[in-house]
C-alpha cells in the first residue's frame, strides 16, 4: 500500500516542514550486530533543542539528549546539577524536532542510584514526557540490577562505562580510564554486567582502545564509542564541540567545523550595522501602501 504525504509548505521556525521517514526503533539498532559484528556503525550525536535535531536527525541513528547539556547549555561546571525537568523538558524538544532518529535520554545523577523502583519511576517520567524511546544511565555492575528492572519492564536501557562524568567527584577528574589492569578489569566486567542485565547499547567514554575493542568483541549489545576506538559499534560526540563553539574540547574530539568564528562574524557585522544606522535597510522595513 502506498502512502501519500502532504507536507506543509507554509512553514514557521517552530514547525518545519516534516521529512517523510520512518523512525528507527532500539530492535533495529540492535539488529546492526550480528554474530559480534556490526556492518554498518551506529552514528550518534547529541541534540538539546528542536532545531538542531531538526538538523541533525536525517544524518542520525541515534540523538542522545545529554546531561552534558549542563555545560553547553546553562553553563554549569559539572553534570551533577542537572534536574528531571531539564531532562524532560529538552527530550521533548528533540523528539519533536525528530523524524527519523532513536532519541535517548540521560537519567540525571540522584534519579535512579537509589533503587531499581526508583529508577523505574524517574525513567518512565521521561519516557511519557518527552516520547523519547530509551534511556541512558551511567555506572556498571553496580547498576545491572536496575537496568534488568528497567529492561523486564518495557524501557530500553543504554549504558555508560569508562569515565563517566555523573562520577566526577569520585574520579577526581576528566582523564582516561582503564590505565591500571585492575581499572581496565573492571571496565570490561562492567560492560558484560550491563549486557547480561539487557543494556541494548552502551557508551564506552574516555576508555584505552584495547578495552573498547575487547569490550566490543565480547559484549552482545552495542558499543558506542566516545574516545575509545573506531572499531566500536558506533560513535558518539558533543555536537557543540564536532561543531566548534568552545575552545576547550577534550582529546578524543575531531573538529569538523569552526561554526563558533561565523557566529562571532556574524554579531560583528551587525553589530557594525546597527552603529552605523545600515540596519534595518529598505529590504527589511514596512512601508505605507501607495
Amino acid at each position: 500500500m502506498s502512502t501519500t504525504y502532504t507536507l506543509d509548505t507554509s512553514t514557521s521556525r517552530a514547525n518545519p516542514t516534516p521529512q517523510p521517514m520512518k523512525r528507527l526503533s532500539v530492535p533495529k539498532i540492535q539488529r546492526r550486530k550480528v554474530d559480534g559484528v556490526t556492518s554498518e556503525p551506529v552514528v550518534m550525536l547529541t541534540a538539546y533543542t528542536a532545531r538542531m535535531a531538526q538538523l541533525l536527525d536525517a544524518q542520525c541513528d541515534m540523538l542522545l539528549v545529554g546531561d552534558s547539556l549542563a555545560q553547553v547549555i546553562y553553563g554549569l561546571p559539572s553534570t551533577i546539577p542537572v534536574t528531571m525537568e531539564m531532562m524532560c523538558n529538552h527530550g521533548a524538544a528533540v523528539v519533536r524536532g525528530s523524524y527519523h532518529s532513536v532519541v535517548v535520554v540521560d537519567m540525571p545523577f540522584g534519579s535512579y542510584e537509589a533503587s531499581p523502583q526508583h529508577a523505574y519511576e524517574n525513567a518512565a517520567r521521561i519516557l511519557k514526557e518527552t516520547g523519547a524511546a530509551a534511556v541512558k544511565l551511567e555506572g556498571g555492575e553496580v547498576m545491572a540490577e536496575t537496568v534488568r528492572f528497567l529492561v523486564d519492564r518495557g524501557i530500553p536501557v543504554v549504558g555508560h562505562v569508562g569515565l563517566t562524568p555523573q562520577a566526577i567527584n569520585v574520579l577526581g577528574g576528566y582523564g582516561a580510564r582503564g590505565r591500571s589492569d585492575a581499572e581496565a578489569k573492571k571496565i570490561i566486567g562492567d560492560a558484560i554486567a550491563l549486557d547480561q542485565a539487557g543494556a541494548f547499547a552502551i557508551v564506552l567514554e574516555g576508555v584505552l582502545e584495547p578495552i573498547a575493542i575487547e569490550v566490543t568483541n565480547t559484549v552482545g549489545a552495542i558499543t558506542i564509542g566516545i574516545g575509545a576506538s573506531a572499531k566500536c559499534d558506533g560513535q558518539v560526540l558533543v555536537t557543540e564541540d564536532m561543531l566548534g563553539m568552545f575552545e576547550r574540547t577534550a582529546r578524543f574530539v575531531k573538529r569538523y567545523h569552526n561554526i563558533s568564528e561565523n557566529i562571532e562574524k556574524a554579531a560583528r557585522d551587525y553589530a557594525h550595522e546597527v552603529r552605523n544606522r545600515s540596519f534595518p535597510g529598505a529590504d527589511q522595513l514596512y512601508q505605507p501602501k501607495k
